[in-house]
């Protein structure tokens, strides 16, 4: 079943989370750890992210370094596979533009196909720590949509050359991101909600937002899109607020404003167990009134924040 059907046959206000890759070399024990945490509240699906290779430098002792690019946190169609085949879960694995070529997304989607994960959410992804800018990877691709055009192409039974599959598997489903605040890199709203309804058009079937904290803003954001005739769901992503530093990380790392009412009470905390309560209890209540105003489900950011997450859950589910 593709998620958009499980979020909307769920009895109730749907959960879901994301999870982060292990770093490599650290095994999948705690990962594990971190899905049981949350198996009592009936995940629908569980998102595994991905990342790009970046160039690392390693110092060969003669005043010469090496360049090569490496991937910290390899295997997340691995992952995908593990947690699909331990806890019949459905599993949601990102796709990226960023540091993938056309070729290299091709074998993704075959090696997924085998393994029988057919529930994709399509990004474009950071740009490298190195660049001022997002570059594509040579024969790569520069925007989200041109991603979808390439998975639609596949779900007809043509490589990205153009050339037949013989055997087509099962298509691939997908969802998008969005953002409530806009995209850092667009200029406008209006600029971010009209590459969102290209997005959509193209075969997204839902989309899932950037975290956020003021509810108001994603009221303002659903009835905009709602406007411009985009009727997909559109899923709350909820990140708990867990550290006294990230009063200035957060706006500054994904551009994005934490409320008054928040901050003022986050200066209030006298060291990071206080923010952690504090970043429950707003959850909660962001939960709370999201429910009560019908989104069809909840997608919870775990990174560093799972505990908070459960104590939330417990809350509101």
């Amino acid at each position: 079943m593709r998620i958009v059907d499980l979020i909307k046959n769920s009895d109730k206000t749907a959960f879901s989370f994301e999870l982060l890759p292990p770093l490599k070399g650290t095994g999948i024990d705690k990962l594990y750890n971190n899905v049981e945490t949350l198996l009592e509240f009936d995940p629908k699906y569980i998102n595994i992210t991905t990342h790009r290779s970046e160039y690392v430098y390693k110092d060969l002792g003669n005043g010469m370094f090496q360049r090569s690019r490496e991937r910290r946190r390899p295997g997340t169609v691995a992952v995908a596979a593990a947690l699909l085949n331990r806890y019949n879960i459905p599993t949601v694995p990102h796709i990226l533009c960023s540091g993938y070529s056309r070729k290299d997304t091709e074998y993704v989607l075959l090696d997924l196909q085998f393994l029988g994960i057919t529930d994709l959410l399509i990004l474009r992804g950071d740009k490298a720590k190195h660049e001022s800018s997002f570059v594509p990877e040579p024969e790569g691709y520069s925007h989200a949509l041109e991603l979808e055009y390439q998975i639609n192409n596949f779900n007809k039974g043509l490589f990205e050359d153009g050339s037949p599959i013989k055997s087509p598997g099962a298509p691939f489903s997908y969802g998008v991101a969005c953002y409530p605040e806009k995209h850092e890199e667009s200029p406008n709203m209006d600029q971010d909600i009209y590459w969102l309804k290209k997005k959509i058009e193209a075969g997204a079937e839902y989309a899932v937002t950037q975290m956020f904290f003021d509810n108001q803003k994603y009221f303002d954001f659903v009835e905009r899109v709602r406007k411009e005739g985009i009727n997909v769901p559109i899923i709350p992503g909820i990140k708990p607020f867990r550290k006294l530093n990230q009063l200035s990380m957060i706006p500054k790392t994904f551009k994005i404003d934490l409320p008054q009412e928040l901050a003022a009470e986050a200066l209030k905390c006298k060291n990071d167990d206080d923010t952690t309560a504090l970043g429950i209890e707003w959850s909660i209540n962001q939960c709370k009134e999201l429910i009560k105003c019908g989104v069809p489900s909840v997608h919870f950011y775990t990174v560093g924040a799972v505990d908070s997450v459960k104590q939330i859950a417990k809350n509101i589910y």
